[in-house]
């Protein structure tokens, strides 16, 4: 049976009890405070749901992952970053990333990032947990996406591009800047054509929760500058 969470607790049930149907569906319900969040992504789910549905909360098995080492760049992307045709910073708009990230797609209905949502990663941004890589073609706005960086991993939650490969680029970006701090693993939650492209793969949830237990608390030497 579902778990219907309290708001008088954070505790989420045992990852071995997600639904193998939906896939990796845990708990519903809660709310979405900095507390709940971060115990979440602690414990190995994550939040994902619909205007005029509950909160869901889901840990799928498989995991889709991308370890830093396995990154694969492509002959034409990484001709496209010498290039210099688009420009990458870290933290300089949060607000108009998870904003675009948020808009309406042609292949699907509707969005997953609520008004709440993009408040509540707002808010995480704010206390320093959230962050976003931005893209820029000259003064546009061009890609982007955001996660939560804890310990020695990243959980990576959406990314947009409104050119070519722009959110490639930056995400190219940040896993060489994840690299080079320490970073062991990018949470990339559900597996894409786009992100198998880069060198992500699946592992099992088990794997997955073994990796939050040695590296959540782990330093890294990430910095975020603008």
């Amino acid at each position: 049976m579902l778990t219907w969470l309290t708001r008088d607790s954070l505790a989420f049930p045992p990852l071995a009890k997600a639904l193998h149907e939906p896939n990796g569906l845990l708990a519903a319900g809660g709310d979405l405070s900095p507390e709940r969040l971060v115990a979440a992504y602690r414990h190995g789910c994550f939040p994902w749901y619909q205007d005029g549905q509950p909160i869901l909360w889901w840990s799928p098995d498989p995991r889709t992952v991308l370890f830093p080492d396995e990154l694969h760049v492509s002959r034409s992307l990484a001709k496209l970053m010498r290039q210099g045709r688009y420009q990458v910073s870290f933290d300089r708009d949060f607000a108009a990333v998870i904003a675009a990230c948020a808009a309406p797609r042609d292949y699907a209905d509707g969005t997953w990032i609520t008004d709440t949502l993009r408040a509540a990663y707002c808010e995480l941004h704010r206390l320093g947990i959230a962050h976003s890589v931005e893209v820029y073609q000259g003064d546009e706005l061009v890609g982007g996406l955001y996660g939560l960086a804890m310990g020695r991993l990243f959980f990576g939650e959406s990314m947009f591009s409104r050119a070519d490969n722009a959110s490639k680029v930056g995400f190219v970006t940040l896993v060489q800047h994840l690299r080079q701090a320490g970073f062991v693993l990018i949470d990339c939650q559900m597996p894409t054509n786009h992100l198998h492209s880069l060198g992500a793969r699946a592992i099992s949830r088990a794997s997955f929760a073994e990796h939050l237990a040695s590296y959540l608390d782990q330093p890294n030497g990430a910095s975020w500058v603008a």
